[in-house]
């Protein structure tokens, strides 16, 4: 693999990351009205930078969701368009892992357990024990399961509930502010391909895990 385009918009920030010759080329935004609207803008400063074009890409990679509908819809939408217009294969990984994977990486644990705000009191939740993801779902963070205090809390709904998640999992060490970036995408990719897994089969689709929202295919 020796270009690799990483996408992410899910949640409140957006960043894209481009690897090319062993090295990464970056971008994040936090805190910008509409900032997954800026997702073509920011691929194009990376291509730019190191001189590649869209159809020099080997794969693209993704976070399919779950996150805010729009941010996570726009993801999607912008890794279809450049898929089908070059034929580039894509490669999808849930919102979750991704932020799960940076924690792993940055604060080295094993043991994380992942709660990004869902809104209407509730969470997107998974975890990682001993490397292994695992039970993305979406609850109430009154219901999150009992794991201790091994365990590192991250993402936005440990801001917005850490009440509740604390009393619930007797978890009180958390990193509310810890977000999804698309330079662990790339990490993510890598391990991927080292595995010999195969690329996505089919066109890029979202992850929404509310039961509520319309599950429609980007066509």
């Amino acid at each position: 693999m020796k270009n690799i385009l990483a996408i992410d918009t899910c949640t409140e920030v957006c960043s894209v990351s481009l690897y090319s010759d062993s090295a990464k080329t970056s971008r994040f935004l936090k805190d910008v009205a509409k900032s997954s609207g800026l997702i073509l803008p920011l691929c194009d400063e990376v291509l730019d930078e190191t001189g590649l074009s869209v159809k020099d890409l080997d794969l693209i990679v993704y976070s399919k969701g779950p996150g805010a509908f729009t941010g996570v819809r726009m993801c999607v939408s912008v890794v279809q368009g450049m898929s089908l217009a070059f034929e580039i294969p894509t490669l999808g990984f849930s919102t979750l892992e991704l932020v799960g994977f940076g924690a792993q990486q940055k604060f080295n644990t094993d043991k994380v357990a992942i709660a990004l705000d869902a809104r209407m009191n509730e969470v997107y939740w998974a975890q990682i024990n001993q490397g292994k993801f695992t039970g993305e779902t979406i609850f109430k963070p009154e219901d999150a399961p009992k794991l201790g205090d091994d365990y590192l809390g991250v993402g936005s709904g440990w801001g917005a509930y850490s009440q509740a998640l604390v009393e619930a999992t007797n978890i009180e060490n958390y990193q509310a502010q810890f977000y999804p970036m698309a330079e662990n995408l790339i990490e993510l990719a890598l391990n991927h391909v080292a595995q010999g897994l195969p690329f996505d089969d089919n066109l890029p689709l979202p992850t929404y895990l509310r039961n509520n929202v319309a599950q429609k295919s980007l066509k």
